[in-house]
């Protein structure tokens, strides 16, 4: 509500006083009785008659000014997430004791104590009662859940792999495992370029793709047996078709955190994938860009390769990866 710009008018109804107009002392006050109780006292001199206050309303209503914002709170807020973090963050099998979360976070012993009750209070936190250790709570594990319930893998990719279309200018793909094949569920293309014949809910071999490979690094040994049971034929000239330099393939990808497929699955075609991993590091899914050859030249593969797999980095926290 905007506030008035002249001030309130007089009680009783009349006209402010003019600035020209001689005030007339009172020589004497009264004392208000129970038949006055609802009137206005005047001052020895006073120019205008004061408006009635109600008891209960605050001193900046009865002042005339209007009430104060209430106190921000958000600098006790960050403090007490910041508890709850280092909590998270550092806190082994047995917890951390309130020694070590003051002198961490700089804070006194009796600020920590009042920044964790009321995560204690909502579960975020608990502590032990023989140590006085702090460890995180059931709260926060029924807030990670409700979380991880909340998202999808397509849902959680959607934002990267569209600002990496923008980006690297071609077609981004996000597969999960089926071994041994992958499967395409999403599917960002550039209008300017030339359009890659895959389509969402269409397989393709997991050893000879950027995004097969790129969950091949990581995925558990019998599923790289399952791979090479199920067979390596040759799809172009490029194609890894030996288990032994599909395996040494698989190590550099986890070195360097990307891999590529250097037309190997479509002669002139040239992709870059990394790894998505979810809150259990464990392997769920891959991002790629794909592009013609003659745009997705060698030099231009090694300046995509971090940006893919800084995209896939941050789709894995999003699942809620600590990697």
């Amino acid at each position: 509500m905007s506030t008035p710009e002249h001030g309130p008018e007089p009680v009783d109804g009349s006209a402010s006083t003019r600035v020209d107009q001689p005030i007339r002392p009172v020589e004497s006050t009264r004392a208000v009785g129970p038949a006055h109780a609802g009137a206005s006292t005047r001052r020895v001199g006073a120019a205008h008659p004061v408006a009635p206050t109600r008891p209960d309303e605050p001193d900046d209503a009865r002042a005339g000014r209007p009430p104060a914002p209430p106190r921000n709170q958000s600098a006790s807020l960050r403090r007490a997430l910041a508890v709850l973090e280092q909590v998270r963050d550092h806190a082994a099998a047995e917890g951390l004791s309130l020694t070590e979360l003051a002198d961490t976070l700089g804070l006194s012993k009796s600020t920590v104590l009042r920044l964790a009750q009321p995560l204690l209070d909502t579960g975020l936190l608990s502590r032990d009662r023989r140590h006085g250790h702090f460890r995180l709570g059931p709260g926060a594990l029924a807030l990670g859940q409700a979380y991880l319930a909340g998202i999808d893998l397509r849902t959680a990719a959607a934002e990267e792999a569209h600002r990496l279309m923008r980006e690297a200018g071609g077609t981004v793909h996000l597969c999960v495992p089926d071994a041994p094949h992958i499967v395409y569920i999403d599917k960002v293309e550039n209008e300017t370029a030339v359009r890659m014949a895959s389509r969402i809910g269409s397989r393709a071999p997991m050893y000879c793709t950027a995004v097969g490979k790129a969950m091949l690094a990581w995925l558990p040994e019998d599923v790289f047996a399952q791979v090479v049971d199920a067979g390596l034929p040759t799809v172009t000239t490029r194609t890894l078709t030996d288990p032994g330099l599909l395996r040494t393939e698989l190590a550099r990808i986890r070195n360097r955190g990307y891999s590529v497929d250097d037309r190997e699955n479509e002669p002139e075609v040239r992709c870059v994938a990394a790894p998505i991993f979810d809150h259990n590091d464990v392997v769920v899914g891959a991002l790629s860009v794909s592009g013609l050859t003659s745009r997705v030249t060698a030099a231009r593969v090694r300046e995509l390769g971090p940006a893919v797999a800084a995209a896939a980095l941050r789709v894995s926290r999003t699942l809620g990866a600590t990697r």
